[in-house]
């Protein structure tokens, strides 16, 4: 079949080849890749892609609204952009370019713990708030601090990633040498030879786009100035004997909403509900944790049922479009989060390229739902899907 022109992205897809080219080998692979064979990453993806939707005619679609509303925020459509590692890698300074394109679109940015950018730095973008997303460490002082940082920069809702006890193995990262262990060759291969090979990324973000350290943990790092060293300190300070008792304290500091991220299964979900959380979110860690779990669109649907009607529930992991954002509220999810389509839409194009991206997505979404017989984000259900489910 021949290709057509690709003068424009038009998907995920598109966006991600362009992505490919422009971006190091180490930081493509690292936001593209998964844990171990990939098998739970690609399952996220193609398990949306196998739900079928239901097909409805001569439904009035002339009042199509994609909007929703969250924690009390008005949505223009019902997607985050998630929290993403080293983001700010992406383009100059990635994690202000998003939020700001976030803002153009009516929706939340999450902000990581490890992001590029600081928190401070993020909320000059004053249009909208933005949430944020910890990491449990070692040092509940520092913990205290960044959620108290938080608040004073607008934060009302924190994400907490509890699926982080043990890093997961990721072949890519061992490939590229992320994980050390590189002869001089090998530094120099994956160093300068390759940013060499991507002048257009090692201009724009390597020599224009620092400082390139995780901005939100720069006053607890000592005599560090690059993404490996803060990442040596980050590993060595992540909590991994964290239990629900700690998540009870978290709710007891923190004063906004709560949102536990990396649930997948019902035990679970009924625990995070016990424990006060505002929400939860419905993760694999975008399959890169541990490989050969189940994907989030097969889980959703008995979270939901088992609490759906006691907290707000989110999911990510292998949205692609406004379609898969459809089956994500047929099975019950208020909202998605997307990572690499955000972060790869970016490195291909920009603040622009993501505006285009996420305009693409609305776009779907308006068609999935006036093509299904629905006039609103609200009004999908199971029924939405072809048989229900």
């Amino acid at each position: 079949m021949r290709k057509s022109l690709n003068l424009l992205p038009a998907s995920f897809e598109d966006f991600r080849e362009r992505a490919e080219r422009r971006l190091p080998r180490f930081l493509f692979d690292y936001i593209d890749g998964g844990a171990t064979a990939e098998v739970t990453l690609r399952r996220n993806v193609t398990d949306w892609e196998s739900i079928k939707l239901n097909q409805k005619v001569l439904c009035d679609a002339s009042q199509l609204d994609c909007g929703t509303e969250l924690f009390g925020e008005k949505l223009a459509m019902p997607v985050v952009l998630a929290p993403i590692g080293m983001g700010g890698m992406s383009a100059r300074r990635g994690e202000v370019q998003a939020k700001r394109a976030a803002d153009a679109a009516g929706i939340p940015f999450c902000l990581s713990t490890v992001g590029i950018c600081p928190m401070d730095e993020v909320a000059k973008v004053p249009d909208k708030p933005f949430w944020f997303q910890l990491y449990m460490l070692k040092d509940r002082g520092i913990v205290k601090e960044i959620m108290e940082t938080a608040w004073e920069q607008g934060v009302r809702t924190l994400a907490f990633t509890i699926d982080l006890a043990v890093l997961g193995t990721r072949y890519r990262d061992i490939r590229n040498g992320l994980a050390g262990g590189l002869n001089m060759w090998g530094k120099l291969r994956a160093g300068p030879v390759d940013y060499m090979l991507h002048p257009g990324w090692a201009m724009d973000v390597g020599l224009k786009g620092g400082p390139h350290g995780f901005g939100n943990l720069a006053p607890y790092v000592q005599h560090s100035s690059n993404p490996r060293d803060y990442a040596a300190w980050t590993a060595e300070q992540f909590d991994n004997s964290v239990t629900w008792n700690d998540i009870e304290w978290l709710r007891q500091t923190w004063r906004g909403n709560l949102v536990l991220k990396g649930i997948l299964n019902v035990e679970d979900a009924r625990q995070a509900v016990a424990v006060g959380s505002d929400g939860i979110i419905v993760s694999n860690h975008g399959g890169r944790q541990l490989d050969g779990v189940a994907s989030t669109a097969e889980m959703l649907p008995a979270i939901a049922d088992a609490v759906g009607s006691e907290t707000t529930i989110l999911v990510d992991g292998g949205i692609r479009s406004g379609q898969d954002i459809v089956r994500a509220l047929a099975l019950g999810a208020r909202a998605v989060l997307i990572g690499r389509p955000w972060a790869l839409a970016l490195a291909a194009a920009g603040e622009a390229g993501l505006s285009r991206m996420l305009e693409l997505m609305k776009q779907d979404m308006r068609t999935a739902l006036g093509l299904t017989g629905v006039q609103t984000a609200h009004a999908v259900t199971r029924n939405t899907l072809l048989g229900g489910s």
